[in-house]
Parts: structure tokens; C-alpha cells; sequence
């Protein structure tokens, strides 16, 4: 409500102060004719200065806007890895038959292009990837997910994510997984349906992860390669990588 009263001020003082222009203008010079003239040859040009302003004044915002939320999310985004995202990644890998061909293609991505982050992350999105879990594996899966559950739920919470439909995806993919895991008390008698069930379900959670670390990966590279440094010493998919 303060917000419209001072906007409802500020047009009248606006009118006001355009009144009295003009009756100064009638006053000092005596020339009606002209004054009118110059009023309706300043309202002719007055529709298409408004479209005009709107237009390019409208796209600059939207951007802008558009700018801020996706540096929000981004954020967000390099929480999630720090969190679970870039540990989840080691530990599903391993549980990936094609892990060498993985890790040979993303062992190295400090050294892409613009063009090569592109060209992988719709590869990734078409790949193959083959999921065998054990028992074991299940169990270890179902151990870490379950601590991470309630950060999954306050981020799938956060209304920042909503135009960010890839990394939703990936947050409802993991949730999903971890409600799977949850479901089942133990895997050790587990039938070969619900094996091959929880496999695709792990297989989806780790291709979305993918895409979206690349996506981000190409982000921190382009716009803060000081933290892209830092998550190449870290790269999941590094055998050789550094301790930090």
C-alpha cells in the first residue's frame, strides 16, 4: 500500500509540475495556437515513445531478472554438488559398467570448448549407461541418501527452482531413488524385478546428475574460473585428482 501511494504521488507530481510548464509557457509567450500545436505534436509521438521505451526498457529488466535468478540458482546448483552431488557421482560411477569410458571423457574437461560442453551434455542425455548393483550397493546407496533427504526436500522447496526444469528433474530423480531404497527394508532376497527396478531408477537419478554437472562445470568455467580450478583438483571422474 505505501508502495502505490508514493507511486500515485509521484505521478501527480509529475502532472503538476508539467501543468505549470506549460501554463508558464502560455503566460510568458501569449501564443495559445503554438502552445496547443506543440501539445499535440509532442501526444502524436507520445504512443510510440511509450512502445518504444516498454519494449526495450521491458527486455532489459526481463534479462536482467532472468540474470539474477539464474545466479541464484547456480548457487544453489554448487550446493548441491558440495553437499551430495560430486560424492553421489563417485559412488554411482562405480556402480557403472562404462565407468573407464567416462572417466577418460570427463577426465580432462578443464580442456573443452564452449562447443565440446555442449556436444557432451546432449551425448551424455543419449548414452548407455549400465547400472548393476549388489546388495551391498543398495544398502550403501540407501545409507547416504537417507541422510541427504531432508536437504533434497529443502531445495526441492526453494521457489528460485522452479524455471530451472533440467535441475528439478534431477532433485525429483534422487528423491524418487531414495523413496525406492527407503521402501525396501532389506536387499538381500530382493526378486530380479525389483533389482532391474531399482537399476533403471539409479541409472536415471545418474544421467540427470550428469548433464547437470557438466551444464555447471561449463557455467563455473565461463563465469568463475577460480571455483572451476577448484572443482577440476576435485573432479569426480579424476583417478588422479588431488586432495584439497
Amino acid at each position: 500500500m505505501k508502495k502505490f501511494n508514493s507511486t500515485v504521488l509521484m505521478i501527480l507530481l509529475l502532472v503538476i509540475v508539467s501543468l505549470a510548464i506549460y501554463i508558464f509557457q502560455l503566460v510568458k509567450f501569449q501564443s495559445p495556437q503554438d502552445t496547443v500545436f506543440y501539445f499535440l505534436q509532442d501526444m502524436a509521438f507520445l504512443p510510440l515513445q511509450v512502445a518504444i521505451v516498454t519494449i526495450v526498457l521491458g527486455k532489459f529488466l526481463t534479462n536482467r531478472e532472468k540474470k539474477e535468478r539464474l545466479k541464484k540458482t547456480n548457487m544453489m546448483v554448487g550446493a548441491f554438488f558440495s553437499e551430495i552431488g560430486n560424492e553421489l557421482l563417485e559412488k554411482l560411477n562405480r556402480l557403472n559398467s562404462k565407468s573407464e569410458e567416462l572417466e577418460l571423457c570427463l577426465n580432462f574437461i578443464e580442456n573443452w570448448s564452449n562447443r565440446d560442453f555442449k556436444t557432451a551434455a546432449t551425448s551424455i542425455e543419449k548414452y548407455d549407461l549400465d547400472i548393476c548393483c549388489t546388495a551391498d550397493d543398495l544398502q550403501n546407496l540407501k545409507n547416504m541418501l537417507s541422510e541427504k533427504r531432508n536437504f533434497i526436500l529443502l531445495m526441492l522447496e526453494n521457489p528460485n527452482l522452479l524455471e530451472h526444469e533440467t535441475f528439478t528433474d534431477l532433485l525429483w530423480a534422487i528423491f524418487h531413488l531414495t523413496d525406492e531404497l527407503l521402501f525396501r527394508g532389506s536387499f538381500a532376497d530382493l526378486p530380479s524385478t525389483d533389482i532391474a527396478h531399482l537399476n533403471n531408477d539409479t541409472r536415471r537419478a545418474f544421467k540427470a546428475i550428469l548433464v547437470q554437472w557438466i551444464s555447471y562445470m561449463f557455467h563455473l568455467k565461463s563465469d568463475y574460473p577460480y571455483l572451476f580450478s577448484l572443482e577440476m583438483r576435485r573432479n569426480p571422474f579424476n583417478v588422479n585428482k588431488t586432495n584439497i
